[in-house]
């Protein structure tokens, strides 16, 4: 069983001053998709609480890692900044798909700047911070996942 985490980043979530409603949503199909993932981590919005989140979730061996929020527009949304630090190789065509599916649904969502790559061996993938967002996006992200996964450890294409 691969394992997997989910990062939200939300200053009022960190703060305790409103609950993470789109962390669980990830949790949940990351789940029942066969993935080992504890329950969400919180951290404030920022490149370097991001950062420092995925560096750690690296270091204990963590194969595909889902964030939500902080991928806007407003001041603190730095998602997409503190990833690309971490991220050694992009996947843009995973951001973008993500993006394109979105925006069928609420036009906003093609200001999501969510990014996507790999780390070594992990899958990292950027939400939007709605859980409904974040609904609409884990199939999109877990149709491919386990192919990235096997790809990173070095199996052919089936």
């Amino acid at each position: 069983m691969s394992t997997a985490a989910v990062l939200t980043v939300s200053d009022r979530s960190a703060a305790g001053t409103r609950a993470d409603t789109a962390g669980p949503v990830a949790v949940a199909a990351l789940r029942e998709a066969g993935f080992d993932c504890a329950d969400a981590s919180v951290v404030s919005d920022g490149a370097d609480a991001v950062e420092q989140a995925l560096h750690g979730f690296l270091a204990t061996g963590i194969r595909l890692v889902v964030t939500t929020g902080g991928t806007g527009v407003a001041p603190r949304d730095e998602t997409p900044e503190g990833t690309s630090r971490v991220i050694e190789r992009m996947l843009p065509g995973v951001a973008e798909q993500l993006r394109h599916a979105g925006t069928a649904v609420t036009p906003t969502a093609m200001l999501s700047r969510g990014v996507a790559g790999v780390s070594g061996r992990t899958f990292i993938v950027n939400l939007p911070g709605s859980p409904k967002a974040v609904a609409e996006g884990m199939p999109i992200v877990l149709s491919i996942a386990q192919h990235v996964l096997d790809q990173l450890d070095g199996e052919d294409h089936r």
